[in-house]
């Protein structure tokens, strides 16, 4: 009985030394098995069994991670205290050596991309003005990016890309610039506002124009009209009462002084129905007298 409780006690121990070594690793990692310090083989991800207390496994994320490289004071070309801050987005290279390198070229790789990224960001925006640089993020993403690219060349690792975060002037440069640029947006908008007015004046002038022009072909077609119409009168006047000019004056001045019931002295009751045949296109009445002797005669 003794002998078996031993038994029992060595085969628990041995399962208990079995579980001890299991490891699981996930697809977002690799593995790096070290065997007394020296490293053994590479580990994939799934089950993967180490000896106990002589292996240790070492697991590396493969995975697009985020550094930020902390904002920061840099003095820019023209002397004044830009406030910078950026962003690295890096990967570890998910084959072996690459993994190797990441754990054995470089101590703590996020620590150092940012203190890498940090300095570089000094020596670029150094010489640069503070409106060029903020003019010009693209450039300095570019260049941060691949002096990135060519420092850790040797850790295993791909700088994806960098991104600037801030780039922030001091207060009273910021509200200045403001002020500036508040004007300028004014400026424009006022040569607006006066191109606008001066495009409607135009448009009201050449209305106008055309407006006077209308009138005063409006005009001409009427004095045209009024002189066509007098031609015609004078044209009738010469054909039908030519030599009639006195007989219509004697006809008009008798009939002012009918109309003002004034008393006048007026030719024979023959000859004013002489006058007004005459003008009517009749032959004028015989006298009274020669009317009896034609009667005597009969």
């Amino acid at each position: 009985m003794e002998s078996n409780y031993y038994y029992y006690i060595i085969g628990a121990a041995v399962v208990l030394f079995l579980l001890s070594g299991i490891r699981i690793i996930r697809p977002t990692h690799k593995g790096l098995i070290e065997r007394l310090g020296r490293y053994h083989h590479f580990a994939t991800p799934g089950f993967n069994w180490i000896i106990p207390f002589i292996d240790k496994l070492y697991q590396i994320n493969v995975t697009e991670q985020m550094v930020d490289a902390e904002p920061q004071e840099i003095i820019t070309n023209d002397n004044l205290n830009a406030r910078v801050d950026a962003q690295v987005y890096f990967r570890v290279k998910d084959d072996e050596q690459s993994v190797k390198n990441s754990v054995y070229n470089v101590n703590n790789y996020r620590w150092q991309i940012v203190n890498l990224a940090r300095t570089t960001l000094r020596n670029i925006i150094g010489t640069l003005t503070l409106k060029s640089a903020n003019s010009e993020r693209g450039k300095i993403n570019s260049e941060l990016h691949r002096t990135l690219l060519d420092e850790t060349s040797s850790w295993g690792i791909d700088i994806v890309r960098t991104e600037l975060k801030e780039i922030d002037p001091p207060k009273d440069v910021q509200e200045t610039m403001n002020k500036v640029v508040k004007a300028e947006n004014e400026k424009i908008a006022a040569i607006d506002y006066a191109t606008a007015r001066e495009t409607v004046a135009d448009g009201e002038k050449r209305a106008k124009i055309k407006e006077a022009e209308g009138y005063k072909q409006a005009k001409i077609l009427h004095a045209e009209g009024e002189a066509e119409a007098i031609k015609l009168v004078n044209e009738a006047a010469d054909r039908y009462f030519t030599g009639n000019a006195q007989l219509l004056k004697k006809l008009e001045t008798l009939e002012i002084s009918l109309k003002d019931n004034a008393k006048i002295v007026i030719p024979e009751g023959s000859e004013l129905v002489n006058v007004i045949g005459d003008l009517a296109g009749v032959l004028p009445l015989q006298k009274k007298k020669d009317s009896t002797k034609e009667a005597a005669k009969e």
